[in-house]
């Protein structure tokens, strides 16, 4: 254990960051944690110079800092996974120690490329960051790109509007630049050339940031959608799927579904993910009773479900899944949407065949392969079902297919009342940013809210209610910058981690 040995300072700075990270996020969502959370891994690598091996004590510092912050954000995953494995543990321990070795990287090469070349921190750190939170998003099977950085200002968007330029990840580049700038000027403290430059660098990012906030808050053009109705059923997550409570369920929400529609006359009403405990084929009454509503009412309908995809008599695939019912009440008009980001282990337990797991709703789900814009009497909208939302592609892809709004679905009754569901849904302020687009959310057990085109929630519910809410969903047709190009940021993070490698190669040489 001597390899993974700290003197008692660097554990006071890693511990202290790991609490300024997890309270910078969702449920807590402070503001000032969010700029100085960076601040010890900052000084942790600068003490770290003075020892006989930097490069093995900064693997170390950031590994236990990677350890402790993820562990702490992230402990509601033994919660969620416990639902489906008692292997819980064993999940939540691979996911928090691949991040923190990641993390590990991080500071272990900042430190060698600084040391090395003496560019700066300000410099190195900050791009190295972005980097592995890109990384991390693409890995495949198991990409998990749970709230970068960047997305812990999410409770105060009018500090990030800029995202429609530089997308969350630039967020997190700038703010990760702010708690070096910061780190460096208290360590530069007794210098007044150096120190009140850093700092007010930081406060004039800040003005900046918050100025074009106000400037788009007040210019950017917004329009209504239409009435929205989103359903929050509240059922728990171990009764949907007992056989005898199905059809009480399905029709419980069938009547909710009902009831929004006499009371609040929407144009489009919402079920969340999973709203159907089973599969159409084997109740053909579920199908025809919720496309009579639509067909009686005039209203269109998008269900959340599950679907089946034979491939011939004894093969098939199954997915998560969302169905259209348009005013007509038809059906089979318009695509069915399968989700194509799944959820590692629960969902498809990445690289095993997945038909090991046939109709068990674990670890086999079909991947997606169409992206599906649904046409509506009130525009046109894109679907991402609950833990997409996390990924930035999907929604501007839809966006600059000409979607008018996005519509996310999900069931958070599986995080139990953790920060899970707090943390889940603040993803959805940063695509409403990044694409201009006004979102509906639909929950089982909450959070069902609106989040309009400037990243504002609306009509927010609390959890674990049995309740509707309606509203008008604002959008805006205004196609931003980020929506045009992607994430140029997150590209251009590992260009300059490639070139900094390299130059630091060449300058030992």
């Amino acid at each position: 254990m001597k390899l993974f040995a700290l003197p008692k300072d660097d554990w006071r700075l890693i511990v202290g960051g790991a609490v300024l990270v997890t309270i910078a996020y969702p449920p807590f969502h402070l503001i000032l944690p969010s700029f100085l959370c960076v601040v010890p891994a900052i000084l942790l690598i600068l003490d770290g110079e003075q020892d006989p091996s930097p490069f093995r004590r900064h693997l170390v510092q950031g590994f236990w800092f990677g350890l402790l912050a993820h562990g702490l954000t992230l402990y509601w995953m033994v919660v969620a996974l416990w639902h489906f494995t008692p292997l819980s543990g064993l999940g939540y321990a691979a996911t928090i120690v691949i991040l923190a070795l990641y993390m590990s990287l991080v500071f272990a090469v900042s430190g060698w490329v600084t040391r090395t070349t003496k560019v700066s921190l300000v410099i190195t750190f900050p791009v190295l960051w972005t980097a592995a939170e890109w990384v991390i998003g693409h890995q495949g099977e198991v990409g998990f790109p749970w709230l970068g950085l960047g997305s812990s200002l999410t409770g105060y968007p009018v500090l990030v509007q800029i995202a429609d330029i530089v997308g969350a990840r630039g967020i997190t580049m700038l703010l990760v630049l702010a708690n070096v700038a910061l780190a460096l000027a208290w360590v530069d403290r007794r210098q007044r050339a150096r120190a009140p430059v850093l700092v007010g660098g930081v406060v004039i990012g800040v003005i900046v940031a918050a100025a074009y906030g106000v400037v788009r808050e007040r210019a950017l053009p917004l329009r209504p959608v239409g009435t929205i109705a989103l359903l929050q059923p509240n059922v728990g997550f171990e009764e949907k799927w007992e056989p005898g409570a199905q059809d009480s369920i399905l029709y419980a929400t069938l009547d909710l579904a009902r009831t929004a529609i006499s009371e609040t006359a929407p144009d489009v009403v919402i079920w969340p993910e999973a709203a159907v405990p089973g599969y159409f084929h084997r109740h053909a009454g579920w199908r025809a009773d919720i496309s009579e509503l639509s067909r009686t009412t005039g209203v269109p309908q998008l269900v959340g479900g599950l679907d089946l995809e034979w491939e011939s008599a004894d093969e098939y695939d199954y997915f998560n899944a969302a169905f259209w019912f348009d005013e007509t009440g038809d059906f089979d008009r318009q695509p069915v949407y399968h989700k194509r980001y799944l959820v590692p282990i629960t969902e498809r337990v990445p690289f095993v065949n997945p038909r090991w797991f046939k109709l068990r709703f674990f670890g086999g789900f079909g991947i997606g392969r169409e992206r599906a814009v649904y046409e509506t009497p009130v525009g046109r909208f894109g679907v991402f079902i609950c833990y997409e939302s996390a990924f930035e592609d999907l929604p501007r892809e839809y966006r600059a297919r000409g979607a008018d709004f996005l519509v996310n679905i999900t069931n958070d009754a599986w995080f139990g009342r953790t920060s899970a569901p707090y943390q889940h849904a603040a993803h959805l302020v940063m695509r409403a940013i990044e694409t201009r687009a006004g979102i509906a959310r639909a929950a089982n057990s909450g959070i069902s809210e609106f989040v309009d085109p400037l990243g504002r929630e609306h009509r927010r519910t609390g959890l674990y209610q049995m309740t509707f809410v309606t509203d008008t969903l604002m959008t805006s047709d205004v196609v931003p910058f980020y929506t045009r190009v992607g994430d140029w940021v997150g590209l251009l993070s590992l260009v300059m981690t490639v070139g900094l490698v390299g130059f630091a190669f060449w300058s030992r040489r």
